[in-house]
């Protein structure tokens, strides 16, 4: 073998052993490649899982009202208002509840609601909730009242002529329906307000006595009757409410309301 041939093989031999030398720094700048991406993927990850928990929580947040809404159209029906005795209505719902069933009319008449709200009332100094009447001295019904329907006329004559009903509001023999918003108003859950109170170390919020006399003309500014102009006939300063005439399907209806639920117009 000539020297050349000796120096070229001395060549490949040393190329080979540094090679060889080189392995283990080559296998840990890889493995430190992989740790970084490994950790680039995981907060990704991380950004992902978080956006799609917010947008859970926004979709857990849907306005009741809105829901509410979308669930009526899909029922049956329109929703009427009947009259009766101020303090019987929760008798006469189950009356009429009774004449559907007997005269088989619940194909026709659907449902039947006394519209409540839960409010606080201090009685010896002690705040008590209890359940109220919305709507003193109305009910509403939700069927099919068409005329033009086979029975579309005995269902009118089922609601009418039951024990305490005293008329349909609108023209007695035609009963206007309400729309979607009235009934949604009127028995949609009212959204929860998280107030400053119901955090936890936070003072409940004391409401002063306003400067109301009776006899004063006031615009309501909160619930159901909000924007609707009322004049105070009765102040009571132990609870804080006011209460005072409110014109509801044509007829004038006595409402309680608290002090922070009405604006005095000036």
């Amino acid at each position: 073998m000539s020297e050349n041939q000796n120096l070229d093989l001395f060549d490949e031999v040393v190329d080979e052993q540094q090679s060889v030398e080189a392995t283990p720094a080559a296998e840990e700048s890889f493995a430190e490649s992989l740790s970084t991406s490994a950790e680039s993927v995981e907060e990704e990850v991380a950004v992902v899982e978080e956006a799609l928990a917010s947008e859970s929580e926004e979709s857990e947040e849907l306005d009741p009202v809105q829901e509410f809404k979308e669930a009526l159209m899909m029922k049956s029906g329109d929703w009427f208002v009947i009259h009766s005795y101020a303090g019987y209505e929760k008798r006469v719902k189950e009356n009429l509840e009774s004449r559907i069933k007997s005269l088989d009319m619940d194909a026709f008449i659907y449902e039947v609601a006394v519209p409540y709200e839960e409010v606080t009332e201090i009685k010896n100094q002690k705040p008590k909730k209890v359940m109220r009447n919305k709507l003193p001295g109305y009910i509403l019904v939700r069927a099919n009242l068409d005329s033009d329907e086979p029975n579309g006329d005995k269902a009118w004559g089922t609601i009418r002529h039951t024990p305490g009903v005293t008329g349909f509001i609108g023209a007695n023999n035609h009963p206007i329906p309400l729309s979607l918003d009235e009934v949604a108003n009127i028995l949609a859950p009212k959204p929860e307000k998280k107030s400053a109170a119901a955090q936890p170390g936070a003072l409940a919020p004391k409401i002063e006595v306003l400067d109301f006399a009776v006899g004063d003309s006031v615009t309501i500014i909160d619930g159901p009757f909000a924007s609707v102009q009322t004049t105070i006939s009765e102040i009571n300063v132990d609870s804080q409410k006011v209460i005072g005439l409110v014109e509801i399907f044509g007829r004038e209806t006595q409402v309680e309301l608290a002090f922070n639920q009405v604006q005095r117009n000036d």
